[in-house]
């Protein structure tokens, strides 16, 4: 009895997956550098693939742990109250390229700045039409949230399975088709990411949303693979509700991407 739990926390085991997790990210910004200097990819995609495999691994315990009944609602709080504080971290990852895209536009340089100002966009540079591909791209993401929203609203509220896995695939989907639609627009560019102020933060900022929409894909594809092996609960789907609330963080930073990037900046 002196070693029997009474309280609501967990607490962990030791583990190994964040030693390995570090050494892997090292080899991998390493191994970026030495690519940078062209000595080949070799050793960026060794610790990549380190990476890869620690996060598989390590998520692998954590869904274990909430099987064996470890999440209670106490770190269930914790572990959203932690997804919170990552996507503001992520919130203000963006905010970095919104600044630089701001600042540039409103203030653009020249060859006679600071006297004369230059133009925005740049000379030489062709935008894309907003209202073309990029607004069949936001309303492909914009759906796909829905049904995100969709499937969350059918297992919280009526534990109907069927209709979630139906709202997480067409989703998916959804996600990929944005994913192609967006490969298929840089290709189309009438400029490039070196060269020009304008290309570097379009492509940037475009692009690393289009990363995460790739994660978040991932995310719901991991989501919907356990809901066809039936891990979730209408008490504890924490893994499911962090992948919710990352897509509608993905949808919303498009949103602004769209409107200040394509519509007014262009």
């Amino acid at each position: 009895m002196a070693h029997a739990k009474n309280h609501d926390y967990h607490i962990l085991p030791p583990s190994i997956w964040p030693f390995i997790c570090a050494i892997s990210v090292f080899v991998m910004l390493f191994g970026g550098v030495m690519w940078m200097q062209d000595q080949g990819p070799w050793m960026f995609l060794m610790g990549l693939a380190g990476v890869l495999y620690c996060m598989f691994s390590w998520w692998t315990d954590v869904i274990h742990e909430s099987q064996e009944g470890d999440h209670t609602p106490v770190v269930r709080i914790g572990l959203q109250y932690g997804f919170i504080l990552f996507i503001m971290s992520e919130v203000m990852f963006f905010v970095a390229w919104f600044w630089a895209f701001f600042k540039n536009a409103l203030y653009p340089m020249g060859p006679e700045s600071p006297i004369k100002d230059g133009v925005w966009p740049p000379e030489g540079i062709v935008t894309f039409d907003p209202w073309h591909l990029p607004l069949i791209n936001t309303l492909v993401l914009l759906l796909s949230g829905v049904a995100v929203t969709w499937a969350h609203h059918a297992f919280v509220h009526d534990n109907d399975r069927k209709t979630t896995i139906w709202g997480l695939a067409i989703a998916i989907v959804l996600g990929v088709f944005f994913t192609i639609l967006q490969a298929y627009e840089y290709s189309h560019a009438a400029f490039g990411l070196s060269g020009n102020i304008y290309g570097a933060v379009f492509y940037m900022a475009t692009g690393f949303h289009g990363f995460h929409v790739i994660i978040g894909t991932i995310f719901l594809t991991v989501c919907l693979i356990r809901f066809m092996r039936g891990h979730f609960t209408q008490e504890n789907h924490i893994g499911f509700e962090a992948a919710a609330w990352y897509w509608h963080f993905v949808d919303v930073v498009w949103l602004f991407l769209f409107f200040a990037v394509y519509i007014w900046g262009g």
